[in-house]
């Protein structure tokens, strides 16, 4: 698994503008999107305790049988596509992109 600085580059570079700097969902362009991007940093409090990476997984990469009618946040899987590394997503080792493995791991580690 990628160490959480690696995917702290992606994250600066792809979702700070919305996320915000701290993943707080505070971002520059924040105030202009509805819904608000979602604070980042709460993920695993919503989900019992622990981080949601099937879930967390899925939205960022672009889940295709999501019907949802509004999503402001651009799918990042083609963005991605780079070496697969293994990723335990609920107990079952998957190969990952290897920035989405190190995103997924960044975002893990801010949890609060």
């Amino acid at each position: 698994m990628p160490e959480p600085s690696e995917g702290r580059a992606f994250f600066a570079q792809n979702c700070a503008a919305c996320h915000g700097p701290a993943g707080r969902g505070d971002g520059s362009l924040s105030s202009d999107l509805n819904p608000k991007p979602t604070d980042l940093t709460v993920l695993a409090r919503g989900n019992g305790g622990t981080f949601p990476t099937a879930r967390a997984l899925s939205y960022i990469w672009g889940d295709p049988t999501d019907n949802h009618l509004i999503r402001v946040m651009p799918e990042f899987g083609p963005a991605m596509a780079d070496d697969l590394v293994p990723l335990e997503v609920d107990g079952v080792m998957t190969p990952t992109p290897r920035a989405l493995a190190a995103l997924l791991s960044y975002l893990e580690s801010i949890q609060r």
